[in-house]
């Protein structure tokens, strides 16, 4: 099985359709065999639909994911574990464990909030301010 989490600075990237970087874990009977960061190569659903697929990628961990990207991804077989944020090695081992907390009916979020009196927009980026759970 291989699981990509759409990835930046060690955390789930929160705008699936402009994530520039997938980490990916090759798993073996339940534990982690590999791992490595690919290239999203482009932005969009489509683009990246494709370049999941042509890695064979099994699951999908993100944040925020549109309703296009659901599709795009749906049609390919690959399952999605949205709304996720925090550490990226952390949602795996959740996800293995079972106990991965997601929303399987995440939609993309532009709105802004603040964390730690710095305003900014968590849909554009991973933030790094939340913790797994």
């Amino acid at each position: 099985m291989k699981i990509a989490v759409a990835y930046e600075n060690g955390n789930v990237f929160q705008h699936f359709g402009h994530t520039e970087q997938f980490k990916v874990y090759t798993v073996e009977d339940g534990k982690i065999e590999n791992e490595e960061i690919i290239s999203a190569e482009g932005s969009g659903h489509s683009a990246l639909a494709v370049v999941l697929a042509n890695n064979k990628i099994d699951a999908l961990i993100c944040g925020g994911i549109g309703g296009g990207a659901r599709t795009a991804l749906e049609e390919r077989g690959i399952t999605l574990y949205g709304g996720v944020t925090g550490n990226a090695d952390c949602a795996v081992s959740a996800l293995l464990e079972g106990k991965l907390t997601y929303n399987p009916d995440v939609k993309c979020s532009h709105h802004e909030h603040e964390h730690g009196g710095s305003e900014h927009k968590c849909g554009e980026h991973g933030c790094g301010k939340h913790e797994c759970r």
